[in-house]
């Protein structure tokens, strides 16, 4: 049996949208062995796919069609860390653990750049699938069904505190809400501001996050579907958020931080929700998770 532990991953970073993405320290692990037929558990009671159409088994079994196998099955326990339909990036999980362990199985024959291929692919778009297999920030684009990216490493003084809430917001809903035209001003103004996280979030500058975390593509439409959107953007600032933004498609928000004002700042983030009537939000304080997906023999 081997074992699987994925990042959670946050896209977008506000201002790159469908192009930058970063692994944070939430993991979802996966255990998997070659298995006569098809037993799916989750060691947390989550209700997931017990047949096929799981995504982790349905990913394993496209990528040995692919490579002209036969899957005869796998037995998959799941301890499931992400939260679904956040903005974390758990559909991407599943999807790289069910890849790696299929590869893992095949004896590798895809590369990691293949893989990297493959997941965004399935997915549709890199931003999640690049940094969960990569670790990191990452930067991707699309050239046809091929995927161009670069991860860097993330300056140790910035802190991750992500801030999720009771209710879920599906990915179709969040795309559906997003104009289809923009204007020159508005693509340059993102443009900009994503080079910008970029190299902040590498360099550690971070007195310019609060600029590069700006946007006018997806957060202005979105902003909606998010209760409570505006007092928590609101009350991050005011408790000394670097940079605040959307993670994902929503509702997950999440607010950098500087590493020394992390523990402090989560549990002010806490009774502060409280005190404005705003339950059932929880806030994990995490790093970027430099190393990406690890496959462990167990």
């Amino acid at each position: 049996m081997i074992r699987i532990d994925v990042p959670a991953t946050s896209a977008n970073l506000g201002s790159g949208f469908d192009s930058l993405g970063i692994a944070l320290t939430m993991k979802n692990r996966v255990w998997v062995e070659e298995y006569d037929g098809l037993d799916i558990s989750c060691t947390d009671g989550l209700d997931v796919p017990k047949d096929e159409s799981n995504l982790i088994f349905w990913a394993a079994s496209h990528l040995y069609d692919i490579c002209g196998k036969k899957l005869p099955g796998l037995k998959i326990i799941q301890e499931n860390n992400i939260p679904m339909a956040r903005g974390l990036g758990s559909s991407s999980a599943c999807i790289v653990a069910g890849i790696l362990a299929a590869n893992r199985f095949m004896g590798n024959p895809l590369s990691h750049t293949d893989l990297i291929n493959l997941a965004a692919k399935i997915e549709g778009h890199p931003d999640n699938t690049s940094p969960a297999l990569s670790g990191g920030l990452v930067a991707s684009a699309m050239e046809g069904e091929r995927v161009y990216s670069v991860s860097v490493p993330v300056s140790d003084k910035i802190r991750f505190a992500v801030m999720i809430p009771p209710f879920e917001l599906k990915t179709e809903k969040a795309r559906a809400a997003l104009p289809k035209e923009y204007s020159r001003e508005d693509a340059v103004y993102n443009l900009s501001r994503s080079g910008l996280m970029t190299a902040s979030l590498f360099s550690g500058e971070l007195h310019n996050l609060r600029v590069a975390v700006q946007d006018r593509i997806h957060q202005p439409y979105r902003s909606g579907l998010i209760e409570n959107y505006d007092n928590v953007f609101r009350m991050s600032y005011e408790l000394g958020s670097l940079g605040t933004y959307v993670s994902g498609a929503g509702p997950t928000i999440i607010a950098m931080i500087e590493s020394w004002n992390a523990e402090d700042f989560g549990r002010k983030c806490i009774s502060h929700l409280e005190d404005k009537g705003i339950t059932g939000w929880r806030v994990e304080t995490l790093q970027a998770d430099q190393e990406g997906a690890k496959v462990v023999i167990e």
